[in-house]
């Protein structure tokens, strides 16, 4: 398929009325004086999601490649994420001008709490500013990000309000079902992170048998096994023709045989990044 006739990527609905679209781009570790350039070739494509975070030291670029893609800015869904050392309420509401001015835009459409850092236990104030922050209007949605059910309970809890999304480490070979049953009862959408186990399923048997099935790459299946289950994903590339592929995903689907092929991948200590109960 060309990248001409790409088809834009299906969105999901929110349970603030607002809608993701369901695929869109990473830019963790993009580096900063290329972040633009990624951003616009994958505008170019199709793409209609951008996710970066203060941590990532990249909002400037972001910013800058939406504006110069020469789409429009409302038809581009931005998130950014709070930084550990921010927590707090005062602390997160400087943070998110900080995020702001770098980023150049006079909102964000998802804003989202990078991690609980629970030893902190400031993360119940944080969630507070950002909806705060949602009733101004200037973060449209708020979210979450590597919340553990007890930390989600905590914030309902506390204040009423359930976030939009929680963007969690999930994969194949990490599914994270009791946390996404959760989200399912709660009307949380969840979002992957890592989608593709940072390349280390690539070369896996029963992934390359199904991508060969359906004559795609194997990211392009655990891609789209990401949309199958209903979930919105962020694979990241800096590469201008991986940015294509993993967005070329909307022309063929995975069959109850190929699910549950890669529902027997799963394993519960395939958590690659952190620990959310002891990071930050």
């Amino acid at each position: 398929m060309s990248v001409q006739t790409l088809s834009a990527a299906p969105a999901i609905p929110l349970n603030d009325g607002r809608t993701m679209p369901q695929v869109g781009l990473g830019v963790w570790q993009a580096p900063a004086e290329v972040t633009a350039e990624v951003v616009r070739a994958a505008l170019t494509v199709g793409y209609r999601s951008v996710d970066t975070a203060a941590a990532y030291r990249n909002e400037r670029g972001v910013g800058e490649g939406v504006r110069s893609s020469g789409v429009d800015r409302e038809k581009v869904f931005v998130t950014t994420k709070l930084w550990n050392d921010d927590h707090g309420y005062d602390a997160t509401l400087r943070a998110f001008e900080a995020s702001l001015a770098r980023l150049g835009l006079e909102e964000v459409d998802l804003y989202l709490i990078h991690w609980p850092a629970p030893t902190q236990d400031r993360y119940l104030d944080s969630w507070r500013a950002l909806v705060r922050l949602r009733e101004e209007g200037r973060a449209r949605s708020i979210g979450v990000s590597n919340f553990m059910i007890e930390h989600l309970r905590r914030i309902i809890g506390e204040t009423g309000v359930a976030p939009a999304v929680n963007q969690i480490e999930l994969h194949p070979k990490f599914q994270q079902t009791d946390l996404r049953a959760f989200h399912a009862g709660q009307g949380i959408v969840t979002e992957s992170w890592s989608p593709l186990g940072r390349g280390r399923l690539l070369a896996d048997p029963v992934v390359a048998k199904v991508a060969a099935k359906h004559a795609t790459t194997p990211a392009q299946v655990i891609i789209r096994w990401h949309i199958d289950l209903g979930l919105i994903v962020i694979p990241k590339s800096v590469n201008p023709d991986r940015i294509a592929e993993n967005f070329d995903v909307f022309d063929f689907r995975l069959d109850d045989e190929d699910m549950a092929a890669f529902a027997r991948l799963d394993d519960p200590a395939g958590r690659i990044g952190p620990d959310p109960l002891a990071f930050g």
